[in-house]
């Protein structure tokens, strides 16, 4: 089925917010379906058992988007 993945919190790198509901939007790296891992920014329910929409990053990119916003 296309929904069925694999994922793996690596590395809980830090939380950048939490809504009243006790979701945390989190930068983690998260390796998916056994590739390697890559950096990861998206909200969690509290015990991590669901998670919302989020963006994926290379080392790279999140260098470069570190070198944007300073």
């Amino acid at each position: 089925m296309a929904g069925d993945f694999r994922y793996d919190i690596v590395e809980k790198i830090g939380v950048l917010s939490e809504n009243a509901k006790g979701w945390r939007k989190e930068l983690n790296l998260i390796s998916w379906n056994g590739a390697a891992p890559k950096y990861d920014i998206r909200e969690w329910a509290p015990e991590h058992e669901k998670m919302g929409k989020g963006v994926t990053l290379t080392k790279e990119e999140l260098e470069a988007l570190k070198k944007l916003i300073i």
